[in-house]
């Protein structure tokens, strides 16, 4: 599995505590920034990320900002993204088995360092479910490439 990661100013921190849980995995990844504690646009970070995973350079996204929100909403602009915003390990199980999520995003003001390893390991590890599940999921491609 090869992983895109990226950050914001505000997730640099927690971004490099997900490296550490990618090497330990012994997953490929790149890491597509930022490296600065300056200010900078989250959609920056997050649209590229994100359309190197719907053209299947990547197998998965995971992108940090202070909360997860901007970078969720960019992401989630690409066609063919399913990025989840997730703080608990529930929600990192079920947005891979019922959604068939390519993409997580977490906040670093929202969440430590061991909570975020955790989600990152069961998001990576968990398998979509498919069969009443991959209706839903068709039903919202179907809609994305109308509109």
């Amino acid at each position: 599995m090869k992983i895109a990661l990226a950050s914001d100013h505000g997730g640099i921190h927690l971004k490099k505590e997900i490296a550490e849980v990618l090497n330990e995995l012994g997953l490929e990844y790149q890491d597509f920034g930022c490296d600065c504690e300056g200010s900078v646009d989250y959609p920056d970070y997050a649209l590229p990320v994100a359309k190197k995973v719907a053209a299947g350079e990547f197998d998965r996204g995971i992108l940090i900002c202070g909360t997860g929100i901007g970078m969720s909403i960019a992401a989630n602009k690409v066609k063919g993204i399913r990025c989840a915003l997730v703080h608990d390990t529930f929600s990192a199980k079920a947005t891979r088995e019922h959604n068939d999520t390519n993409m997580l995003s977490m906040g670093e003001r929202v969440i430590g360092p061991g909570l975020a390893r955790e989600i990152a390991k069961i998001w990576l590890s968990t398998d979509f479910e498919g069969g009443r599940h991959e209706n839903r999921i068709g039903k919202i491609s179907t809609y994305e490439s109308t509109y």
